[in-house]
């Protein structure tokens, strides 16, 4: 599975309230929650998303409240990818289920720049940094979590699995 896009960079401690406020969590429709997806964050968030796609942010990425509302609003926006130095362990599982990429790499984080344009491919475990020629070794997803992404996520994956048994 490759995914390729241009960085949103963000810093360390990225945390739910600010990726979705509280006061949007009565709501699970993917409009609602594109349209305040880091609002108190980032105000340019809806015109850097438009054309970028992979979010590159510090440590512990998706902190704070359990929430699946905040990758569920980062996924709905259009972000296929987050790579961080570490994630909440609550957000990278939520992440996973809800069928939206994320890689940790403490060395691409600290060397990727907003706005550079990169290459992931998640089955070789390899982040391409196209503007600067970099290259950043990670582990590979394994191909049943790759699945369930392209999938949509674990629900989707799963109706798609019994489906598939029933024929």
């Amino acid at each position: 599975m490759i995914v390729k896009g241009k960085v949103i960079k963000y810093g360390d401690n990225v945390d739910t309230d600010v990726i979705i406020p509280a006061r949007y969590l009565n709501t699970t429709d993917d409009k609602e929650l594109r349209a305040h997806c880091f609002e108190d964050l980032d105000k340019d968030f809806p015109l850097k998303v438009k054309e970028r796609k992979i979010i590159v942010a510090g440590e512990n990425f998706g902190c704070g409240s359990s929430r699946e509302h905040a990758p569920l609003s980062i996924k709905a926006s259009g972000v296929k990818l987050i790579i961080a130095k570490s994630f909440a362990r609550i957000f990278f599982r939520n992440s996973i289920n809800i069928g939206l990429a994320v890689i940790q790499s403490p060395q691409a984080s600290e060397n990727i720049n907003d706005g550079d344009d990169l290459e992931v491919d998640l089955g070789q475990g390899i982040i391409k940094d196209v503007s600067t020629g970099e290259s950043f070794k990670i582990t590979p997803l394994p191909s049943f979590i790759q699945e369930i992404i392209k999938g949509g996520g674990y629900i989707e994956y799963t109706k798609n699995k019994i489906f598939k048994n029933k024929t």
